[in-house]
């Protein structure tokens, strides 16, 4: 199992730096946390926070299934905190270095800091609308592109886990991560445990010297504790295999093939990916007006409609008070994002056209406030000046 771990590890490592530094995608709207962010947000204004997207509360889901089934296996073999963290404590080992041995009662005090810092990340982000943990987010320093919306606040909490991480068992993932704050009461109930019976058990201790999250393995006939990121470190110890083995509750089975933790957690994963291309929920929904009886719709591909700010401000044009205004009633549904972004206007089709609906988009506005201000955005495949002009009385 630990070969297996290891390269699962890897694997999934290397996919996210691949990702960001090759493919230049956006870690942030694939981080499962980033849907706990951004929940309230869409549910009360129909927005995204910047940066995010709806692959977020796809991936949540997902890491969510997979808790339920697996326990916080997401943190043992997924995650690239949780992975560097404890590479980094391997290798100091190897070279002679003594990880520290943290009492069971200061471990346990120290874990409740991670709801600390969930509560104060999720109320300001709530609040102000904004990823206020990205100055200060480690695994956003460590595999972004390091642009300038990192601040040197997070470098420093960056540089702070990989020191501490020599001397000490993944220690932001025990006590800090906030989505081990998340994952920690659905993982409670999870479905797969470590059993021990007691009948082949030696006592000799090694389980629990072996437990990367300090969980005294000898002294439970059930790892049932939420902490548990299923790494089986504690089975791979035991010297005899019918002392310790992984699997359901007793009632359901004695023993699962550890190939099964992996299965499920692929599925999960896969599930979580392609369910956010098959199923591409609008990130940005925005209405004016009453909807009518009747609806009709137009859907568009645009340039530069990269982020929540930009889907505003196409909201704005669409919303003008000149020739080009949309009467009456309209939806802006969109998906920003780099390059070539989707959006979906529907309107009242007695009062507007799809004509009106383009020209709005593109044609300069004059804003008493701010004098003319230029169309950001182009809609591809069609040419602004080939567009037969509207009719405003209609």
């Amino acid at each position: 199992m630990k070969t297996t771990r290891r390269v699962s590890q890897l694997a999934f490592l290397a996919l996210t730096l691949m990702g960001v530094y090759v493919f230049g995608a956006n870690c942030e709207r694939w981080c499962p946390f980033g849907g706990v962010e951004a929940l309230y947000e869409y549910i009360s204004r129909g927005t995204m926070v910047c940066s995010l997207g709806i692959s977020n509360f796809y991936t949540l889901a997902g890491v969510l299934v997979m808790t339920l089934l697996l326990r916080r296996a997401f943190c043992g073999y997924i995650c690239p905190i949780g992975t560097i963290s404890e590479w980094l404590n391997i290798g100091a080992r190897r070279l002679g270095a003594k990880t520290i041995d943290v009492p069971l009662r200061l471990d346990q005090a120290l874990s409740l800091l991670k709801y600390v810092v969930m509560v104060v990340i999720v109320v300001l982000t709530w609040r102000l609308g904004e990823l206020i943990f990205r100055g200060f987010d480690p695994c956003y320093a460590l595999i972004s592109r390091h642009g300038t919306d990192i601040t040197y606040w997070a470098y420093v909490v960056s540089g702070a886990i990989v020191i501490a991480s020599f001397v000490l068992t993944m220690p932001f993932c025990r006590w800090f991560c906030p989505l081990a704050a998340v994952l920690n009461p659905v993982s409670r109930f999870g479905l797969t445990r470590v059993k021990r019976y007691s009948g082949q058990c030696i006592d000799c201790g090694g389980c629990s010297k072996a437990c990367p999250m300090a969980i005294p393995v000898d002294q439970v006939d059930q790892v049932i504790q939420s902490r548990c990121i299923s790494c089986l470190k504690c089975v791979d110890s035991c010297p005899d295999s019918e002392a310790l083995i992984w699997g359901p509750p007793r009632s359901l089975g004695r023993r699962w093939s550890k190939i099964v933790l992996v299965s499920i957690m692929l599925a999960c994963v896969s599930t979580a990916v392609g369910a956010s291309y098959l199923f591409p929920v609008p990130s940005y929904v925005k209405v004016s007006g009453r909807e009518p009886e009747e609806v009709a719709s137009l859907q568009l591909k645009l340039t530069n409609l990269r982020c929540r700010g930009r889907a505003n401000l196409l909201f704005y044009f669409l919303e003008r008070d000149d020739l080009y205004r949309i009467p009456s009633y309209f939806k802006l549904e969109a998906w920003p994002g780099p390059g070539v972004a989707d959006i979906r206007v529907s309107y009242d089709p007695s009062k507007a056209d799809n004509q009106l609906i383009k020209k709005s988009i593109t044609e300069p506005y004059f804003d008493p406030s701010y004098g003319w201000r230029e169309s950001p955005f182009a809609i591809e495949g069609h040419n602004i000046l080939d567009l037969p002009e509207v009719n405003s009385g209609k």
